[in-house]
């Protein structure tokens, strides 16, 4: 390996470190919210639909801006963004643990999560540009399962400090910690200024490298990108009912959804790696497929055969994440990739957040085992679809 080589690979890595590490940060801002939930309601004497609200409203803001990062990304390059983004959401948890109620409390859940919007679609476009000659599956499959560990990070933090100090000073520890953090990696600036220039100058290639397939690709990797997150909010939603259906209790139901979450995060690992060495459309085809094919075969298993199958369901829900943000890169050159992420992103977050409700109804109006099963067919719909990108991919 010669020495220009050596520097771009050391670079690379460097840009995938960064965009993971920011990544982890931003899922644990998140996901720290879940476990004070029940705190902060009876704290605030807070209805569930109140507690629903203050959930919804800080996830939710997070997609909001995500195409105008992209936008922006364009001018200031990704870096300074992507480390705005967090000290702005860990501004808001702070803010947030010196409310003293339940409206300060949403307002300053909706302000700081708006900070959420760059981290996505930023990170995914600049580590594709730095992987842009090989190995472009496995890095954005790197940094799609650094957010996992950042979900399992935010409640470990809350199991420790709420006992000790109280739900409002979790909010200001965590808050300030990533404050703190995101000072110290502006020191990373110089190490991967390549990738991440204004003019968005890639690591290992130029922007001639990959030019813009038509844009029905993209909308269709878009449409299909969608299918895929409508099934994963939906299963998630309603898996539970399918596990309390055979005589489980809540309990027995968390325990086992850590089997289903440890699955996606391996899928989406493993998908991203096998992708660099089989190929997106196979794998969309077969996680899907294996999605679709469980989902029915829950409703007819028995408990004690359906608890191994957890791991593999996990592993196609949410492994497929990966090869499809991949996908985007083949289809959008790099000048172009901020946006179009942001677009991306946007699209699939509100397939996720329509999806259970539209499942809902269909499962009010019929039944659970029918909607399941409508569940199953949409989700293998994807199967073609996706054979269409098949003179793209």
């Amino acid at each position: 390996m010669n020495q220009e080589s050596s520097t771009s690979v050391s670079a690379a890595r460097k840009t995938l470190a960064f965009g993971s590490v920011t990544h982890i940060w931003s899922d644990a801002f998140f996901a720290l919210m879940v476990p004070l939930l029940p705190f902060i309601a009876q704290d605030l004497g807070l209805s569930y639909a109140q507690t629903g609200m203050l959930r919804t409203v800080f996830s939710g803001a997070s997609g909001v801006l995500q195409i105008p990062a992209g936008y922006l990304a364009e001018v200031w390059g990704e870096f300074w963004l992507l480390i705005a983004g967090n000290v702005w959401v860990a501004g808001g948890l702070i803010a947030m643990g010196f409310s003293s109620t339940y409206i300060t409390l949403l307002v300053t859940a909706l302000l700081g999560g708006l900070g959420g919007g760059m981290q996505h679609p930023l990170a995914t476009s600049m580590i594709s540009r730095a992987y842009e000659r090989s190995n472009s599956f496995t890095a954005i499959g790197t940094v799609n399962f650094a957010g996992d560990l950042g979900k399992m990070a935010g409640p470990a933090l809350a199991a420790i400090t709420v006992p000790l100090f109280g739900w409002r000073s979790t909010f200001i520890i965590a808050g300030v910690a990533g404050v703190l953090f995101m000072v110290i990696t502006m020191t990373l600036k110089g190490s991967i200024a390549v990738a991440t220039a204004g003019k968005i100058r890639d690591v290992r290639g130029s922007e001639e490298d990959v030019p813009d397939a038509p844009s029905k690709a993209f909308v269709l990797l878009s449409a299909v990108g969608m299918l895929d997150a409508a099934t994963r909010g939906a299963a998630l939603t309603f898996l539970p009912f399918i596990l309390t259906g055979k005589g489980l209790d809540v309990a027995q139901v968390s325990v086992l959804f850590v089997l289903v979450f440890a699955g996606g995060a391996g899928g989406k690992l493993v998908l991203g790696w096998l992708g660099d060495h089989i190929g997106g459309l196979a794998l969309i085809w077969s996680s899907k497929g294996l999605t679709a094919i469980l989902l029915v075969s829950f409703l007819m298993l028995p408990t004690a055969a359906i608890i191994p199958l957890l791991v593999l369901f996990g592993f196609g829900l949410n492994g497929t994440s990966s090869v499809l943000y991949a996908s985007v890169a083949r289809l959008v050159s790099p000048g172009k990739r901020a946006r179009k992420y942001g677009v991306y992103y946007t699209a699939t977050e509100v397939a996720s957040a329509i999806a259970p409700l539209g499942y809902g109804l269909l499962a009010d109006a019929t039944n659970l085992s029918v909607t399941i099963v409508a569940m199953a067919v949409i989700t293998a719909t994807i199967l073609p679809f996706s054979q269409l990108l098949r003179r793209y991919l």
